[in-house]
């Protein structure tokens, strides 16, 4: 079968297509035929070597495709059905050997790119939303890359959920997908100060929550948009990791909460994933959740799909699609 490799970890160069043996299920796994697979920014950090993986390492976290063959102890799974997943690597690939119980069954009119493409950040924004911090209606929140795969994931829920969302984008363009996707006001970031413009539309007061998958570039001004006792939702680092600081401080600036979240630990057992996954996935089947996919490549071209991740030139989700 053919896959993505790192041998060493590197830029987008490090990527190589390989020729590897189709693995064999063992107990409690399937093998699943991919047709598509969701390029994440947790991908780019496997393959920097932010994140430590043993080399070689198959990139790819979340995919979808058809159950092959299972092993012993799979459960309800069985060849022929229509799966998807995340948090199980090696999807940049012909084959994934996946655990069962992370697999969900894809509704009839969804996909398989679609579904690929929902995974992980649908899952991602079900979390923030509705259990690191489940908003409220009338509760706001500023929301980081509104025009991104997982921001735009994350407006259209907290407005499911009545919230009042400021959304930050970089270009007119992006402003206007962010009010696509429902932000009650888009800032743009290069022109304006983001921290300065949410005081502004809060009259001082600051907002509830901010979900923050910048990082470096946008922590200190996000903590600033805070109400006291607010939240900051750090779930991502594209700008780069967020230096050390002082705990005093989040006791200077009103009290606040911070926290480092990520989906593992929100898919703790198999009902936690059925039911943020079936949310998804039954949102997007009914039209309430829309789904925005900028462009997708073909599994060889997997780094070309990690340089437009990393330089920005994208407001949607990427997908690989695996003929």
């Amino acid at each position: 079968m053919k896959a993505i490799q790192v041998k060493q970890p590197g830029g987008p160069e490090a990527m190589q297509l390989v020729d590897a043996p189709v693995p064999q299920p063992g107990p409690g796994q399937a093998l699943v035929k991919l047709a598509a697979s969701g390029v994440n920014f947790i991908d780019v950090y496997f393959r920097s070597g932010l994140y430590q993986a043993d080399l070689p390492v198959t990139l790819g976290s979340e995919g979808a495709g058809t159950v092959e063959s299972v092993g012993p102890g799979a459960g309800d799974a069985a060849p022929g059905d229509r799966v998807a997943y995340a948090m199980a690597r090696g999807s940049y690939a012909e084959y994934a050997l996946v655990p069962a119980a992370q697999l969900v069954k894809i509704p009839g009119h969804v996909d398989f790119v679609t579904a690929a493409a929902a995974m992980l950040q649908g899952m991602t924004a079900h979390y923030l939303t509705h259990s690191t911090y489940p908003l409220k209606a009338s509760e706001s929140c500023l929301v980081h890359a509104a025009a991104g795969g997982a921001g735009g994931l994350i407006v259209q829920m907290a407005r499911m959920l009545g919230a009042r969302v400021f959304g930050t984008v970089s270009t007119d363009e992006k402003a206007a997908i962010a009010r696509q996707h429902g932000v009650d006001e888009a800032i743009l970031y290069t022109r304006q100060d983001f921290e300065a413009e949410v005081k502004r539309l809060t009259a001082g007061a600051g907002v509830d929550v901010v979900y923050d998958s910048v990082g470096k570039t946008t922590f200190d001004k996000s903590l600033n948009c805070l109400r006291p006792r607010g939240l900051m939702a750090l779930f991502g680092q594209s700008s780069g990791p967020v230096p050390p600081f002082d705990p005093n401080i989040l006791n200077a600036k009103g009290s606040l909460f911070l926290t480092r979240p990520s989906l593992v630990y929100y898919l703790r057992s198999r009902d936690e994933l059925l039911w943020r996954a079936g949310d998804v996935l039954a949102w997007i089947d009914s039209g309430k959740l829309k789904l925005r996919i900028d462009r997708t490549y073909p599994l060889a071209e997997a780094a070309q799909a990690h340089r437009d991740l990393e330089g920005r030139r994208t407001a949607g989700k990427l997908v690989l699609t695996i003929p």
